[in-house]
């Protein structure tokens, strides 16, 4: 059922800063989903390091990582609870 939500945890590395602009694009969209956002930025190795929390049906989940998954300069993985989102 598409009512039925998963909690997901989508890491991103971003290697190039000049994909930002796009990445922050792209999570706006999906921001009725996102319930947390925590970025690092590890100066010292030029990337950064993002992780968003999502409650979301899998597939706006997979929508927005594959999304992600095709700016250039960014590595994105998901992971998913094992249990669903309502419960």
């Amino acid at each position: 059922m598409e009512n039925e939500t998963r909690i997901a945890l989508i890491g991103i590395i971003v290697e190039a800063m000049e994909a930002t602009e796009q990445l922050n694009h792209i999570l706006h969209d999906y921001s009725d989903f996102i319930i947390g956002r925590m970025g690092i930025p590890y100066r010292e190795k030029g990337l950064s390091i993002i992780s968003i929390a999502m409650d979301a049906p899998a597939g706006k989940i997979s929508s927005l990582a594959g999304k992600l998954g095709q700016i250039s300069g960014l590595s994105v993985k998901t992971i998913y609870s094992k249990t669903g989102g309502n419960g």
